[in-house]
């Protein structure tokens, strides 16, 4: 069975390298963990090397994070569903929002758990996915301020994950200022501002990055090394933390054209041939990883000379060339992974989970 697999000692190299980072620019930051899919094990590697705060979106990742260690302050990083009050409180010791009747809600049932529910108020920026209006900014605060189990511990916002708004000096100015007024009209200090995340870590190189942006929250850097804001690696760091291993259930030589009538296919497209590769023939092998699994185009063999050809549901189809390594049918072969792929076969219930220390 095809499987992928967390390297440990890679992952904490990368955690040791931001936590640097961060501790030289005065920066707190929490740990998003939501592309582990609530997978208990690998949950329990990420919490032993002792982040304060862990992010997710699903709640129900944040209760296993809970039961694992009750102690560690679990952050619930999308606006919450009004439906949901009851386990935000009971499994988010802090959770980001946008709307009034929301926090009331979430005030009321932190109420009934005899709690305080801490909140970070999101601002639109620029790349319109969650965020409250700056014009509406204001009165907002006015009306959540003084909700009784409700403490605001900071304001945020979300970049580039929407429309791909590159977070810029100019931005994080905008958050400040906010605070700021906050600070003259309410007499209120927030602690926080959370502008950072895996897109914004590269201000920190060019002193872009204001100082008064103290809070982070990375999840994709952490686990791919990546420079997310340019597209390449952040040097020092690693990128493959994840890899996932199929294994070959059949090896031919085939012809490098297929014959018959086309059509369309598995996913909807018709497939055209260079005809001058007519009457040529590669090696192929088929591995046992499907569409229902991966996305193909999201992958790389680790291998060099190793060509995807394509897949349907449940098989992978790779042209080996001549096969000058001389694969068989049961050898394994590797592949890197990126921040979508590795989420969606931590999501697959047909790729197994495995640790390499």
């Amino acid at each position: 069975m095809a499987h992928i697999t967390l390297h440990t000692s890679r992952l904490e190299h990368n955690y040791r390298f931001l936590s640097g980072l961060f501790s030289r620019h005065a920066i707190e930051w929490a740990m998003v963990v939501k592309m582990l899919c609530g997978h208990t094990e690998f949950l329990k590697e990420v919490l032993s090397l002792g982040p304060n705060d862990v992010c997710d979106s699903r709640l129900s990742n944040l209760k296993k994070i809970k039961k694992i260690d009750p102690s560690r302050q679990t952050v619930y990083i999308k606006p919450p569903a009004k439906r949901l009050a009851k386990s935000i409180v009971s499994f988010a010791d802090v959770s980001f929002n946008t709307e009034i009747e929301t926090l009331k809600l979430l005030s009321l049932e932190a109420g009934r758990q005899n709690k305080v529910h801490k909140v970070i108020l999101m601002l639109e920026l620029g790349e319109l996915r969650e965020g409250i209006m700056g014009a509406e900014f204001m009165d907002f605060f006015q009306n959540v301020r003084n909700l009784k189990h409700i403490s605001i511990i900071g304001i945020g916002a979300n970049l580039n994950c929407f429309n791909g708004i590159l977070p810029d000096q100019d931005k994080m100015r905008q958050l400040m200022a906010y605070r700021e007024a906050i600070r003259k009209q309410f007499a209120v200090d927030l602690p926080y501002i959370s502008g950072g995340s895996s897109v914004t870590i590269p201000l920190l190189f060019t002193g872009a990055m204001p100082p008064a942006i103290n809070h982070f929250r990375v999840g994709e850097t952490l686990f791919f090394g990546t420079d997310v804001y340019h597209q390449t690696m952040l040097e020092g760091m690693v990128s493959d933390v994840f890899v996932l291993t199929g294994e070959i259930i059949e090896l031919n030589e085939k012809p490098m054209v297929p014959t018959g009538t086309a059509g369309v296919n598995l996913v909807g497209d018709t497939v055209e041939y260079d005809q001058s590769l007519k009457g040529r023939t590669s090696t192929r092998a088929i591995l046992d990883i499907g569409l229902l699994d991966i996305d193909f185009a999201a992958i790389r063999p680790r291998e060099k000379g190793i060509e995807i050809l394509g897949g349907s549901s449940d098989m992978l189809i790779l042209d080996l060339g001549d096969n000058g390594k001389e694969w068989k049918v049961g050898d394994t072969m590797e592949f890197s992974l990126n921040y979508l792929s590795t989420l969606r076969a931590m999501n697959s219930e047909y790729i197994d989970k495995k640790i390499q220390r």
